[in-house]
């Protein structure tokens, strides 16, 4: 699977990429840029159907949904969006006579909601969301399916008051330090971890902590995104300064940057000469680097930047929704943050 942005890169993958024949066709679909994920999982018992939870993703749409983190209850979603997830995903599970699990995916873009697949099974999500309710998803659906209704199993996926729990994807990238860890659509991610918190920004946090990422606190952030990503600099940047942070950005980004009336230091890419981006990371003039790009040239030129960071254990984030989320998690202090066990949370 692979994103393709002009005809270029498509006639490239065609002749390089796959066998092409009427046995082996492509499937092509169109690109929502800059829409919100989400994953909904209904339980059925054939005449009763509940919703067991509503994820949303922190990565946009693009992102393979194994590695993209993602929120339960959804953070930034409205109630009205919400409601109607869970009342499309109810006349789906419906109309398919669901009994058991059934997983949906949806896209949310300019509050205009797209179905981009139905699962009619048990997802990845579903052991994430039975921790988080305290109740096992898979055994309320298996007894559905040999006849027991949910409402004879008392079911209720009420989630616990004032929480929000974080899923972050667990990456093997640090065993592999010459793989660039930008992540795309092909699932990379061999396990996961959850946060638990009072906020979204102290759960994100926490799963990034458990998924052995380190925030740091202070220091100078690298940011250089493509020019799609560039309007969400107007919301980024001033959460980076208010978060005590200075910046360093290449070129176009500096520029914007700098037309915000923001401080930064331009840095040169790898391609314009040194001094440039990777010898500022091995000198450890970096602390958190956000990067984002597109197209299969910019990927294999920024390339470099990324790998310098995974090997010297740089946080490094290649979504601008990504890079939202960290700033939301460097807002408190560590020595705020609560803990209880789930047994606690779900007694």
């Amino acid at each position: 699977m692979q994103l393709v942005h002009n005809s270029k890169e498509l006639k490239k993958y065609l002749t390089e990429a796959v066998e092409v024949s009427n046995s082996k066709p492509i499937l092509l679909d169109s690109y929502l840029t800059d829409a919100i994920e989400i994953d909904v999982d209904v339980v059925s018992d054939g005449t009763n159907i509940e919703i067991g939870g509503i994820l949303q993703h922190i990565e946009q749409a693009g992102i393979h949904s194994g590695d993209s983190a993602c929120s339960l209850p959804p953070y930034s979603l409205s109630k009205e969006i919400q409601d109607e997830l869970s009342a499309q995903s109810i006349l789906i599970a419906k109309e398919l006579n669901i009994i058991g699990l059934m997983n949906v995916q949806f896209a949310v873009k300019d509050n205009e909601i797209y179905i981009i697949e139905v699962n009619p099974r048990a997802s990845r999500t579903v052991p994430f969301i039975s921790k988080a309710i305290g109740r096992s998803l898979v055994k309320i659906a298996s007894k559905a399916m040999i006849g027991k209704s949910l409402i004879d199993q008392r079911f209720n996926s009420k989630l616990p008051d004032d929480l929000f729990f974080v899923k972050e994807a667990v990456m093997p990238f640090d065993k592999f330090p010459l793989v660039d860890p930008i992540l795309g659509p092909e699932m990379k991610s061999t396990g996961e971890v959850m946060g638990i918190g009072a906020t979204f920004g102290e759960a994100y946090a926490k799963a990034q902590k458990g998924a052995n990422k380190v925030l740091p606190r202070s220091g100078s952030i690298f940011v250089s995104v493509k020019d799609s990503d560039k309007k969400y600099l107007d919301q980024l940047v001033p959460l980076i300064v208010s978060n005590g942070f200075s910046m360093i950005a290449t070129g176009g980004t500096a520029e914007y940057i700098q037309k915000l009336n923001y401080p930064v230091k331009r840095i040169n890419k790898v391609m314009e000469g040194r001094p440039h981006t990777v010898d500022s990371l091995l000198n450890n003039e970096i602390d958190i680097v956000i990067n984002t790009t597109e197209g299969a040239q910019s990927i294999e030129d920024s390339a470099a930047i990324r790998q310098t960071a995974l090997r010297n254990k740089i946080f490094c984030t290649t979504t601008m929704f990504g890079a939202l989320a960290v700033m939301e998690a460097l807002k408190g202090q560590e020595s705020d943050w609560t803990y209880s066990t789930l047994q606690e949370i779900n007694k």
